[in-house]
């Protein structure tokens, strides 16, 4: 497949033009820009959906920040990538981490992810009732970032409370509550 890039055709190699995603990996690995663009093309509506979902659910600018900080970090560090795991697992498990990081980071949302008492919900308006009750991500976006963020690992993502322990920081317990808290509102929010 060729593009015109300047003027002049580029070729431009995507995982399926490549006998397997180990050679792509490789290939990347040592530097070739054109077998990381392949990867970016084949993962980045996963990771996209992913940030979307763990960072507010939705602000299209910190979203595309978070997905590219991601990507940015794959660079660095797929020489690091020994393949124990699949691709799509260590890209999957290096976004949680991204975002997880920028939450530390800014600190925002960081007291809701041990801090029961600081769970509260307004009453939504009658047109975000509804809004809420048809979409889960703007149910999401109402949650407190701790209860969020347990819950679209566990529920979502599939995580282990174990794993989401080691992710975040806080106790597995910790993470059963957050769990708990953020289902009940939910519930109440989709009016379930």
């Amino acid at each position: 497949m060729s593009t015109r890039v300047g003027g002049s055709a580029e070729t431009v190699t995507t995982v399926n033009d490549i006998a397997s995603i180990d050679d792509v990996v490789r290939r990347a690995q040592q530097g070739d820009v054109d077998a990381f663009e392949a990867i970016y093309r084949t993962h980045s509506v996963a990771i996209v959906a992913l940030c979307r979902r763990m960072a507010a659910g939705g602000d299209d600018r910190e979203v595309r920040e978070l997905v590219q900080d991601v990507f940015v970090r794959a660079w660095e560090r797929l020489t690091t990538f020994r393949g124990q795991s699949s691709l799509t697992t260590w890209l999957h498990r290096l976004a949680v981490n991204v975002v997880l990081e920028r939450f530390r980071s800014s600190k925002r949302d960081a007291a809701r992810l041990i801090d029961a008492d600081e769970m509260t919900f307004g009453s939504p308006s009658p047109a975000a009732q509804l809004d809420a009750a048809i979409d889960l991500d703007s149910a999401l976006v109402q949650l407190p970032g701790g209860a969020r963020t347990v819950f679209v690992l566990h529920d979502i993502e599939g995580y282990s409370h174990d794993e989401i322990s080691q992710m975040t920081g806080i106790a597995p317990g910790t993470a059963r509550a957050q769990l708990w808290r953020a289902r009940r509102a939910l519930m109440r929010l989709l009016d379930l």
